[in-house]
């Protein structure tokens, strides 16, 4: 009987460390697959992280209601309620104020389906804040950390030359739980719902083994961190994600020189230097992300594209410009204006895929429709041609609804899932921004904006008035990487919907959690036994 109370004992010591431990593990490796529809018509369905999350945040409530954790010594606490409450209020005000949101069951479904996915997300913070007890687990959720990202190359890099599955949740169809293969240009996803979301992990990942790896003191233990930061850095350069590729150089430079503090500035410069070489030679010689790059940086292009498109600058001939007298009485009228010069397909687009569309024939000898699916060829802007389809997207539809949503009502927004539609009545079956910062203000206007950015900008200012305080190397160096993650999912967030991508979302929240709990753990003496 003694050793089951023992047992017992112990599991209830440990539960909640065991269970933020699987969540680790878990929720990055298994793939998107659906489980029930919430709302019919809905890209957002139910998954089994969902469940285990919220059977979890029970847990950890049961263990809140026994004293066995506390939220008082918790900062994220009135921040985080902060922005929850003004989602709410933004959410009343679609309803009845701006009237974005028609007062009909499915429109107010989504609406809040949207506010308690948030509430979903932060719920992580508070539950490995309450997991991380002692140095033990800030070791052992970071070693999962390594194991994960290993196991996440390898099964993107399957993807990529073997046909290994993918599952993916880029449009309604897909999200179904479809079995997929890669085509010859498409990028990787590994277990994520989309190849961006796997580079926002990269990026996170990359901060913190790479701010491990540079503090390490030993060889045999930067040995091991280098295989993981290179399966990293492959598994970013696998994405092809310009957007994230940025974030990552800007954020394992801020790590370098957090690190740098402890040391000295010729130390910092010799490693950023090698850090960011590598990672540039990587970009070069491996995957297309250069040739994305190149796609994007073309300034001749770019110029037209601006003086022709966005000024409307009217065409001159090549060769017929006007000079001498005739130029005192020249106008621009005088010529007729030049067309762009046609081109088939934009940068990165591979092939012309017409646009299916419904149409209804007669069928022979009857009176009866017969309903079937036409091609109808694409057509493309100039800002397509110019800055590729991807950017394209975001300048001519995505940012400007954001921007209008914005100014439906500027301190609050015109509420969640509301920037994509035409009309007020429209049910959208996806949401998408591509850009955290226009999506938090045309969904929340700037008192949303202000509360949430202010959450991360509280993190990033906690993790630099520590600095001196924090005397254990590994802390040091762990918080230093999350401080460094924040700021690449920041500047992610610029091109990027990534707060609002589950498995990256529950990751890092899971890890702002784990970055207040290594502060107050740092402030203490290191015990390890």
């Amino acid at each position: 009987m003694q050793p089951i109370k023992k047992l017992f004992g112990w599991l209830d010591e440990h539960i909640l460390e065991l269970a933020t431990g699987f969540l680790l593990v878990f929720i990055p490796l298994y793939p998107k697959w659906p489980l029930v529809d919430i709302l019919p018509g809905y890209i957002v369905r139910l998954r089994l992280e969902d469940i285990l999350v919220f059977g979890v945040g029970l847990l950890w409530l049961v263990q809140l209601l026994r004293k066995k954790v506390s939220l008082k010594n918790n900062p994220l606490l009135i921040p985080v309620l902060l922005y929850l409450f003004i989602g709410l209020l933004s959410s009343v005000s679609a309803l009845f104020l701006t009237k974005t949101v028609p007062l009909e069951r499915l429109h107010v479904a989504k609406l809040f389906l949207h506010w308690l996915r948030r509430i979903e997300y932060m719920s992580l913070a508070f539950i490995f804040f309450s997991a991380v007890k002692s140095f033990k687990e800030l070791r052992r959720f970071t070693t999962i950390l390594a194991i994960v990202v290993v196991l996440l190359m390898l099964y993107g890099l399957g993807q990529k030359y073997f046909a290994w599955p993918v599952y993916s949740t880029m449009n309604r169809e897909f999200s179904k739980g479809w079995r997929l293969v890669l085509t010859e240009h498409a990028r990787v996803p590994s277990t994520f719902a989309g190849h961006y979301d796997f580079a926002a992990f990269s990026v996170i990942a990359l901060s913190i083994i790479g701010s491990l790896m540079l503090s390490a003191s030993t060889t045999v233990k930067t040995k091991p961190l280098w295989v993981v930061f290179g399966a990293g850095l492959v598994s970013l350069l696998l994405t092809a994600s310009r957007a994230s590729f940025i974030a990552y150089l800007i954020a394992i430079s801020l790590v370098v020189f957090f690190i740098s503090l402890r040391h000295s500035i010729q130390w910092g410069m010799t490693r950023w230097v090698g850090v960011i070489t590598i990672s540039i030679l990587g970009m070069l010689l491996f995957g297309d992300l250069s040739q994305r790059f190149a796609h994007f940086f073309k300034t001749d292009q770019i110029k037209e594209y601006v003086l022709y498109e966005i000024l409307k600058k009217e065409r001159i001939p090549p060769g017929s410009e006007i000079t001498g007298d005739l130029a005192l009485v020249y106008t621009e009228t005088d010529q007729p204006p030049v067309p762009l010069e046609p081109r088939e397909l934009p940068p990165d687009v591979f092939e012309n895929i017409p646009l299916a569309f419904p149409e209804a024939t007669l069928s022979a000898g009857t009176d009866s429709a017969v309903a079937s699916l036409a091609g109808k060829p694409r057509t493309y802007s100039a800002a397509a041609f110019t800055f590729g389809l991807s950017s394209a997207i975001r300048f001519d539809a995505l940012w400007p609804r954001a921007i209008a949503g914005f100014l439906k009502n500027p301190l609050l927004g015109s509420g969640y899932s509301t920037l994509l539609k035409v009309q007020e009545t429209e049910f959208t079956e996806a949401e998408s921004t591509d850009n955290d910062y226009l999506r938090a203000l045309g969904e929340t206007g700037l008192l949303g904006f202000v509360s949430f950015f202010g959450i991360l900008g509280f993190s990033i200012f906690t993790v630099w008035k520590n600095r001196q305080v924090i005397k254990d190397p590994f802390v040091f160096a762990l918080v230093g990487g999350i401080g460094g993650a924040i700021v690449g999912m920041l500047v992610n967030g610029i091109y990027i919907d990534v707060f609002e991508a589950s498995k990256v979302a529950y990751i890092f929240w899971a890890l702002m959690g784990i970055l207040f709990a290594a502060v107050k753990l740092g402030r203490k003496r290191p015990q390890y036994e």
